[in-house]
């Protein structure tokens, strides 16, 4: 075989394992890559699951809250790389969860991966985390559009007034997630009006502190 034949095998052969590499990574938590997504912990699930390792051996993948979600919010993973693949989870930006009363997602699930919630106030999907360095309140402008659509507003989001450095013109209007509230429905992410949203869902808030420190290094 001849350098440029044997060039091009080889190139071929690492594009597809990097192109498998990522398939696998994409969603999940843990990606090798050295620029890695501070807010990518894992797949937003829907209310009821509890730790992923429940929620990993009580799904049995057969599609029953995906059928009942009323606003079509929830999605089969499609990542045939994945042992996650035809879970139930949400794109929180395409369509976040509406927290319905009655749950019919937890109602219909047949092995409690969904469990059993006796309040909509007890969802725990994930918490919303805002990244300061593209949120247009830090900036000085006045938003609050996550604050406005939060369905548990000024208690799992408020703002905070306070003067903006070096500026006496312009108060900064920000929003503060409290962790012990946030539903983690995501209706904040959806409506954020920034292109690449400035708030995110994280579903390890542990795993996420753990990535910013390393970040940080």
């Amino acid at each position: 075989m001849n350098l440029s034949r044997r060039n091009f095998v080889r190139g071929s052969v690492v594009s597809l394992a990097a192109l498998a590499a990522g398939a696998s990574a994409s969603g999940c938590a843990g990606s090798a890559e050295a620029d890695v997504d501070v807010f990518d912990t894992g797949y937003v699930r829907p209310p009821g699951a509890r730790t992923p390792e429940d929620f990993d051996a009580r799904c049995i993948r057969c599609g029953k809250c995906i059928q009942a979600c009323p606003y079509e919010s929830i999605h089969a993973v499609r990542n045939v790389f994945s042992l996650q693949s035809s879970t139930p989870y949400l794109d929180v930006r395409a369509k976040a969860c509406r927290m319905c009363e009655d749950l019919p997602c937890i109602a219909v699930c047949p092995t409690e991966a969904l469990h059993h919630l006796d309040d909509r106030r007890d969802i725990r999907m994930g918490t919303a985390v805002i990244d300061e360095e593209s949120c247009i309140a830090f900036d000085g402008m006045r938003c609050e559009v996550c604050y406005r659509a939060c369905p548990l507003i000024d208690e799992a989001i408020t703002i905070d007034f306070r003067e903006r450095p070096h500026d006496a013109q312009h108060m900064v209007f920000a929003p503060v997630i409290h962790e012990d509230t946030c539903t983690g429905c995501g209706l904040c992410v959806e409506r954020c009006v920034t292109d690449v949203p400035a708030v995110h869902i994280v579903t390890d808030m542990d795993e996420y502190r753990s990535r910013v420190d390393a970040a940080s290094r």
